[in-house]
């Protein structure tokens, strides 16, 4: 029997794809299994049981990846689960910014005691003009799953659209429109798009990627949409565009005190993955991840570790090894077995930077002999006796 325990409230639908082989714990360090969303894990004691962590959307800036990876837990999140429903607020966002929509409605309520509001209506509205998206060029900086969507959509909007992803994936080649115009340098998107919008994983090449030398390249009264990290874009530089006339409007899913409250901000609750859908996808997605790894020790969609998949052991036993990803680890592993006369069936051996991951089906159960043996080996991190 396997526990789990959710840091936040996760949907009840992919709750229910667990089975009787799993249950659910009030005690968090009871739990082989956590479940969470926004809840922050950085300053969280880690225990000895914990063996996976499921976020139940994309961002993993709130699990201590390295911690986790050094401990031989592995983080997995739910990329493209929530993609539809953050492509559907890049959409309204980009209208929101083109069209004065939210000056005209906050005017309405402040006009509300107005008898003749129709009539001041029609005298007013000019104030709330906007532009069009049609035959405008949208720049998509990243084309991973949301990036994929907003480009096709944009697409049958009448855009013309351009899209710069030096990693870009086979699975989002294939479903980005063939109209949509991929170019090799970011500095492209910069120059000839009317509106830009980021959708880039957090990363250290990524921070703050947004600033004062891009802004400059852009064009003069260009709208930025944020839908993906906050700290992707330095905003106090936005700010400065805004003001300079740079940037016409910028729209942003994060709340913060730099730019709640600014003219020509547009921010959003972060509200990116808030639909029903979106979160009984991830809920099922991050469910089903962890399911797959405590049962089977099968590893798809990790952030920290590498994918690995040897299907349902059909052996006497499946041993996982978290170590260190440096030379002469797999012979010792294999020494270790041979050693005891137990065979080696089946065996894959996979990295991810600093760190790797050997899974081994054998054809009699390790011993605790065995275990600790492996245990013991310089740069190993975790042994796990699977079956």
């Amino acid at each position: 029997m396997f526990q789990y325990y959710c840091l936040n409230p996760i949907a009840q639908v992919g709750l229910e794809r667990f089975t009787e082989e799993f249950a659910q714990t009030e005690n968090v360090n009871e739990a082989e299994g956590i479940l969470v969303r926004s809840a922050a894990m950085h300053e969280m004691e880690l225990s000895d049981n914990l063996l996976a962590v499921a976020r139940a959307g994309a961002g993993v800036n709130n699990i201590p990846l390295d911690k986790c990876a050094e401990k031989g837990i592995v983080v997995f999140n739910t990329p493209g689960a929530n993609a539809n429903g953050v492509k559907e607020l890049v959409i309204a966002g980009m209208l929101l910014a083109s069209r004065d929509i939210i000056g005209g409605i906050n005017w309405v309520e402040e006009s509300k005691d107005n008898a003749d509001i129709a009539k001041a209506a029609e005298k007013e509205k000019k104030r709330f003009a906007g532009t069009e998206v049609q035959d405008k060029k949208l720049g998509i900086i990243g084309l991973g799953a949301i990036g994929v969507k907003v480009a096709n959509v944009a697409k049958h909007m009448g855009m013309e659209v351009y899209g710069y992803d030096p990693y870009v994936s086979v699975d989002a080649a294939w479903n980005l429109s063939r109209d949509v115009k991929h170019v090799l340098h970011v500095e492209d998107i910069y120059a000839n798009c009317d509106i830009i919008t980021i959708h880039v994983p957090l990363l250290d090449s990524t921070r703050g990627m947004i600033d004062r030398e891009a802004i400059e390249k852009m064009k003069d009264g260009v709208i930025l949409l944020n839908f993906a990290r906050d700290v992707l874009v330095k905003e106090e530089d936005v700010l400065e565009g805004i003001r300079a006339g740079k940037i016409r409007r910028y729209v942003s899913d994060f709340p913060n005190p730099v730019t709640v409250g600014q003219e020509n901000c547009i921010v959003i609750p972060h509200l990116g993955a808030s639909t029903e859908e979106s979160e009984e996808n991830c809920a099922r997605m991050a469910v089903r991840e962890m399911m797959e790894y405590l049962k089977n020790g099968n590893i798809n969609n990790s952030v920290n570790y590498p994918s690995c998949n040897m299907g349902v052991c059909t052996q006497a036993g499946r041993v996982a090894i978290f170590h260190r990803n440096i030379t002469n680890m797999i012979t010792k592993f294999t020494a270790c077995f041979g050693d005891a006369g137990i065979n080696i069936s089946d065996m894959t051996n996979k990295s991810r930077g600093e760190v790797a991951y050997t899974m081994l089906d054998i054809e009699e159960p390790a011993s605790e002999e065995i275990i600790e043996k492996l245990k013991s080996v310089k740069g190993v991190f975790r042994v796990r006796v699977v079956k």
